[in-house]
Order: structure tokens, then C-alpha cells, then sequence
């Protein structure tokens, strides 16, 4: 669930950077794409580290 949810943070995260920096759609699309990745893979260890825990 926390990826899911760090996936799509990280996707609104990206667009609206670009979109601020004043990208075209493919860049609004790449940078939620990345920003995307990059959270979800956040939330996956984020995710890994809470399972261990508890």
C-alpha cells in the first residue's frame, strides 16, 4: 500500500515540477515517471523496513 501510494505521490510530485520549470507533455510525463519510480522504490524499502519490525 505504501508503494502504491509513493508511486502516485511521486507521479503529481513530477508533473508538477515540470509543469512549474515550464516542460512540454513529454517532459510533464517523464519527470512523473521518474519521480514516480523513484518514490515507489522509497516506499518499497520503507515497506521491507516496517515488515522486519513488526
Amino acid at each position: 500500500m505504501i508503494v502504491i501510494l509513493a508511486a502516485i505521490a511521486g507521479a503529481i510530485w513530477g508533473g508538477i515540477q515540470a509543469r512549474r520549470r515550464g516542460g512540454k507533455p513529454a517532459d510533464i510525463a517523464q519527470y512523473a515517471a521518474g519521480y514516480a519510480i523513484a518514490l515507489a522504490l522509497a516506499g518499497l524499502f520503507v515497506t521491507i523496513v516496517t515488515e522486519r519490525l513488526l
